[in-house]
């Protein structure tokens, strides 16, 4: 089972060691079989090779069985024809990842919500209002003049069909509701299409209950009545903006597990960005990239048909979840006393016992 680690900028060398760590015991614990190899992508690429994301790199990933990619300061990057390509958003379009997988849950003494909260986002992840990423060749964001700027929102029938898919597919193996977010009073066309889309796919699964609601609502709804959501279906900036808002309320964005995931393709990916204010100071919060890489796992799972992979996915969770229970074991954002390679110590020596 080969695994393709690429670690990023700012924290992701540091939150990418510490996953393969826990990675590696549970390797050994379940004999998974990892092979793991590392490749450069970020501004130490652009530094020694030209560009963020070497060709080498998007030959090698549909050559291994899966990929985990650190978070990146695409922010920081050079225009595209000076060698800066996001690498995120790149291999979500080459890869055609048409699903962008999050899972939120409230965790006791962390979150602020009044109810409990265990919900999915699935949001769709190629296209919608993300300019570098939604034309065939340029950008969908451009400007006439100088005092004027202009962006493109492209929403199709086949994208939209397949992550509405993606979602009720999940929705069968939960509690069977799927809430579709939308703005189709104000973009009538291109939420119109979106939700023509979903309620398609719906009828072919009359056991899930159809809910429709306007972001807006959802966005106070989540805080108001977050135990009513199982599965949230929506398009790529309300997804974003909406599966952070969650893992805050769930009790950090540190906290959200991420799967980009496609066809063939699955690239497991920290939620949250490369806090470079805080890299190389051991402080870095590992969790979310650590839950990436266990979503990687059930999903390999899933495609090779290997129940070992699933539980140890289930086993590198669960540990999670023990630790963070604890304030004692918690890292500093959470108000612990753990950096990056404490917390990877916790996970390690727990998974090994």
């Amino acid at each position: 089972m080969r695994l393709l680690v690429l670690p990023g900028d700012g924290i992701g060398p540091e939150i990418t060691a510490a996953t393969l760590r826990v990675l590696d015991v549970a390797d050994r614990r379940f004999g998974l079989g990892l092979q793991i190899e590392q490749m450069d992508i970020g501004l130490k690429a652009l530094a020694e090779q030209g560009t963020t994301l070497p060709k080498a790199v998007l030959d090698r990933v549909p050559q291994v069985d899966g990929v985990i990619l650190g978070p990146v300061s695409h922010y920081d990057y050079p225009s595209r024809d000076k060698g800066g390509i996001n690498p995120s958003g790149e291999l979500r379009t080459v890869f055609d990842l048409s699903a962008n997988i999050r899972p939120c849950r409230a965790r006791d003494g962390l979150s602020i919500l009044r109810k409990p909260m265990d919900l999915v986002i699935v949001r769709e992840n190629t296209e919608g209002f993300y300019s570098d990423r939604n034309m065939f060749a340029g950008t969908g964001e451009f400007m006439p003049d100088p005092d004027m700027a202009l962006s493109v929102r492209k929403i199709t029938a086949r994208a939209s069909e397949r992550v509405a898919r993606a979602a009720f597919r999940l929705a069968m193996g939960r509690r069977k509701r799927v809430t579709a977010v939308h703005k189709a009073n104000v973009l009538k066309l291109s939420d119109g299409l979106f939700l023509r889309e979903v309620r398609k796919v719906a009828a072919e699964f009359p056991e899930v209950v159809l809910e429709e609601l306007i972001v807006d609502a959802a966005a106070a709804h989540l805080i108001r009545r977050p135990d009513t959501f199982d599965v949230i279906v929506t398009t790529n900036m309300f997804g974003d903006i909406l599966s952070d808002e969650a893992s805050e309320l769930s009790g950090s964005l540190g906290l959200g597990g991420s799967l980009n995931q496609g066809d063939t393709v699955c690239v497991a990916q920290a939620q949250h960005g490369s806090a470079p204010d805080i890299a190389g100071q051991g402080k870095a919060n590992p969790t979310s990239l650590i839950l990436s890489a266990a979503m990687l796992l059930d999903w390999l799972a899933d495609r090779h048909a290997r129940p070992a992979l699933r539980d140890a996915a289930r086993a590198v969770e669960a540990e999670v979840e023990a630790a963070i229970a604890t304030p004692a074991t918690r890292t500093a954002d959470l108000g612990g006393p753990l950096g990056t390679a404490g917390f990877a110590d916790c996970l390690v020596s727990a998974l090994d016992r």
